[in-house]
């Protein structure tokens, strides 16, 4: 079974390993903090989770998850993560991040600054424009009317591929927006971010993003 790392454990990163576990995933779940800060989380998912250090999740996961304020992405280990699919959940909110000037001036995507921090990783775009609350509460199975649908970029089709399986077992549609350079079209303050939208909805809402 596939082991998934997470690095954060906010709200985010801990619903995804709530997911994940119930899905019969094994989940090395980590934060800035300290595994110790973790025993309580650890205790309620199960005997599928573990609490490690930044590096252990990096390096314990088949696929890795960050999930951790974008003004920390640099802080992210490059090396245990070197050939492995990595999912971006990261937003840009400058309110929190500070300003970013590649971002400002619409030259990069936060998808983007991660893949280039990780240049022989396989990042993906993933669960970035959900509320944390939604995630296991809005998905339906497959073939569902009116399911939710949720978009992924990546510039490795393995990732894509991943992700959308993913989103699957979560209860989700996909729409692959492309690659990475595109990944802005799901970003904060477009039309598709955060709305509850069918894969139809969502196509036309990435469509209707402007730059």
């Amino acid at each position: 079974m596939t082991t998934v790392g997470i690095i954060g454990a906010g709200h985010v990163g801990s619903t995804l390993a709530r997911g994940l576990v119930d899905r019969g995933y094994d989940v090395v779940i980590s934060n800035s903090r300290g595994p110790e800060t973790l025993t309580a989380l650890v205790a309620e998912l199960g005997a599928r989770a573990t609490a490690g250090t930044v590096t252990d999740a990096a390096a314990s996961g088949d696929v890795v998850i960050v999930t951790v304020p974008l003004k920390a992405y640099q802080d992210v280990p490059v090396e245990p993560l070197a050939g492995k699919i990595v999912l971006d959940t990261n937003n840009y909110y400058w309110e929190r991040d500070g300003r970013i000037a590649e971002l400002d001036e619409k030259r990069a995507t936060t998808t983007g600054l991660l893949q280039e921090h990780l240049p022989e990783s396989k990042v993906a775009k993933a669960f970035n424009h959900i509320m944390s609350g939604d995630i296991l509460t809005t998905g339906a199975p497959a073939g569902t009317e009116g399911r939710r649908a949720l978009a992924t970029a990546s510039d490795h089709a393995d990732a894509s591929a991943f992700v959308a399986e993913l989103y699957d077992q979560f209860g989700f549609d996909t729409v692959d927006i492309g690659p990475v350079d595109e990944s802005w079209r799901v970003e904060r303050d477009q039309p598709a971010y955060v709305v509850a939208q069918t894969k139809s909805e969502l196509e036309a809402n990435l469509a209707r993003a402007t730059r």
